[in-house]
């Protein structure tokens, strides 16, 4: 997103960008070591980070689901099920390790667990939506529970695209087809079942991007896995950098559910807004 609201600004404006990925930790140590102007964030700052002066402002919502292969030997079952938090934390922490033992079905398929490798916000997150009220998993954590890790989203959906047998969790942008907003890839994300009581039709919202995003624009999608998205500064901004997500926060907001995203609701860009204005 921030790559497509940086070629819109570029033309409206004598500003240049150099964009590069790498997960939330990276952008905030390359920040507070003045490497770059601007880092992007998947989570808010911890308490030290803010403590060596790093300011962070949200600038939209982004979500992960957990995904599974097309062929994956229970497709059918996990589509019309679902999985609750409780299974999906029970197959992430290798308590349940066969398919045929996670859902009703004649099959005897070990489960292999895909996790992220990169300092990812995504993962954190994911962590804490496992854990429910207990607590939450950290990235370390899940990565020795986990068969494989990999640097990075599309390295993630690639391992699941290849194996039948995988799950994993992505941003949904890897799930959907950029394009038509529609599941024609390799990967498909496995619904939750928030209730225990399978899925009924209001937590059946997965066949589109567009559906899903209205699920988790209306809250019915929880947050954690759903989260708010951050730029940060060493500092204030200042400069082309400020103007940049002063834009962000006012006119480039329309540009977010077009590109796979849920803007932020009106009184949070308020705030985030005048705590721009105001600086750390």
């Amino acid at each position: 997103m921030v790559e497509v609201w940086a070629d819109m600004y570029e033309d409206r404006s004598d500003a240049s960008f150099d964009i590069s990925g790498g997960g939330t930790g990276v952008g905030v140590s390359d920040v507070l070591n003045g490497q770059v102007d601007i880092a992007m964030m998947g989570r808010e700052p911890e308490p030290e980070e803010i403590d060596q002066g790093l300011f962070a402002v949200p600038m939209l919502i982004d979500t992960v689901v957990a995904t599974v292969n097309v062929d994956n030997p229970v497709l059918e079952a996990l589509q019309e099920d679902g999985l609750t938090r409780e299974q999906l934390e029970a197959v992430f922490t290798k308590e349940i390790t066969n398919w045929g033992d996670l859902v009703d079905a004649d099959v005897d398929e070990e489960i292999t667990v895909y996790g992220r490798s990169d300092a990812s916000a995504a993962y954190k997150q994911w962590g804490d939506f496992l854990a429910g009220d207990d607590g939450a998993y950290t990235e370390s954590e899940l990565e020795e529970l986990a068969d494989a890790n990999h640097n990075g989203d599309q390295p993630v959906a690639e391992a699941v695209g290849s194996n039948e047998n995988a799950i994993s969790l992505n941003n949904i942008n890897y799930v959907y087809d950029l394009s038509s907003g529609e599941l024609e890839g390799d990967i498909r994300p496995v619904p939750l079942d928030r209730d225990g009581e399978g899925l009924s039709e209001e937590e059946d919202f997965y066949e589109t991007r567009d559906e899903f995003l209205a699920a988790v624009e209306a809250g019915e999608y929880p947050a954690p896995p759903a989260r708010e998205m951050f730029l940060a500064s060493d500092g204030p901004f200042e400069d082309e950098a400020y103007d940049f997500v002063e834009w962000v926060l006012t006119d480039g907001q329309e540009y977010v559910r077009e590109n796979g995203y849920v803007p932020l609701e009106d009184e949070r860009l308020e705030e985030a807004r005048e705590n721009l204005a105001e600086g750390p």
